[in-house]
């Protein structure tokens, strides 16, 4: 699963990712900096491990991970190929959500590629292009779907009903997923991997002084996106730069303090990204390893089990469930069996967010 951090050319999107991320992106005062995307996988930032670990003492602490990847700038006529438009559609195509950056901070050091600070009309810019994109990709599919219903074929005329309902929505630029069955969307819009069919997170990029409380930029989008299924975050890119330079943790967490923050933007940003994709952990826990696992939320034991390995499904007896909460109030997993509150649960059991799990299997 992998997240694209989208946005204006000179916006603050590949100064984020070098925050989140061990590979540095080229990042400059400069519109097209970013030409091919720069990906990273990332640690998800989850205290549940870290508490576990210290229980535990294990030998390996393996994190749940998110892969971010920075593409290029886009400018008002990208769906007809402006600027970087087509390689920069392309590549946001292959992602699966979409984080927004928004720059909401004035600097009259730092290009604007439009000239002025209106993060309402730069996202108008970015949304746009996405939406004729899909138009383009949608009205070649119904054409070449028409064609094989001409020559008398009568098995396209479900989708081409479907396809045209998506046409009018997009044309409205009002599209909406919970129109449409799980079984329409799955078979019809799913693998025309639309991208106004993502899911959105809105990064508002604000100064020093506008991280805690936002500003005037802040409210507007707030205002804008509200009736919308989308999230919104305050980051300063400026503020998560200086803390990516510090070498302890210790000195991390005195700067966030100076500036009245409890954690850096960039945590806060890749468990949103995590959120976004509608995933969450269980875990596993023993003395040589204590690792994060990624499922989708509404996953079942059985599938929670087919992230470990594929034998662990097709030898599937059951899951020993403990609940986190239950393992931190009882310290081991000893105290929590002695305590009766290790759980055996079925193939249908569905996975809570934090679940500690070992499966049982024959094969």
């Amino acid at each position: 699963m992998k997240v694209g951090i989208v946005g204006l050319p000179n916006v603050g999107k590949s100064t984020l990712f070098n925050c989140l991320s061990q590979n540095k992106a080229q990042s400059e005062n400069y519109p097209f900096c970013t030409i091919d995307p720069n990906v990273s996988i990332v640690n998800v930032p989850d205290l549940r491990l870290d508490k576990l670990s210290s229980l535990i003492n294990p030998k390996k602490l393996i994190s749940t991970t998110v892969k971010i990847v920075d593409i290029a700038g886009l400018v008002k006529g990208a769906s007809k190929g402006e600027g970087l438009g087509n390689k920069f559609l392309s590549n946001i195509r292959e992602t699966d959500a979409i984080i927004h950056v928004l720059r909401c901070f004035d600097d009259p050091n730092i290009v604007h590629v439009n000239g002025n600070i209106n993060p309402l009309s730069d996202k108008e810019v970015v949304e746009y292009e996405l939406v004729f994109k899909d138009i383009e990709i949608i009205e070649k599919r119904l054409d070449r779907i028409k064609k094989t219903l001409r020559s008398g074929s009568n098995e396209s005329k479900k989708e081409i009903e479907i396809l045209e309902k998506v046409l009018h929505q997009l044309q409205k630029m009002n599209v909406s997923r919970v129109d449409f069955s799980d079984d329409q969307f799955e078979e019809f819009i799913k693998p025309l991997e639309l991208i106004s069919f993502k899911p959105i997170l809105y990064v508002c990029n604000v100064g020093e002084n506008d991280v805690v409380r936002g500003n005037s930029y802040v409210e507007d989008v707030r205002r804008e996106i509200e009736n919308k299924d989308s999230e919104i975050i305050i980051i300063s890119a400026k503020i998560e730069s200086e803390i990516n330079e510090l070498d302890s943790l210790e000195e991390k967490k005195i700067f966030l303090n100076d500036l009245g923050l409890e954690e850096s933007g960039s945590n806060k940003l890749i468990r949103a990204s995590y959120r976004l994709l509608n995933l969450h952990s269980y875990f596993t826990a023993g003395e040589e390893e204590v690792r994060g696992w990624t499922i989708k939320i509404g996953d079942s034991a059985y599938d929670a089990a087919g992230q470990i390995h594929s034998d662990f499904q097709k030898g599937f007896i059951c899951a020993e469930v403990i609940s986190y909460k239950d393992y931190i109030e009882y310290g081991s997993e000893i105290k929590v069996k002695e305590a009766g509150k290790i759980r055996l649960e079925g193939k249908d059991y569905v996975v809570s967010d934090g679940d500690i799990i070992h499966f049982r299997f024959n094969i």
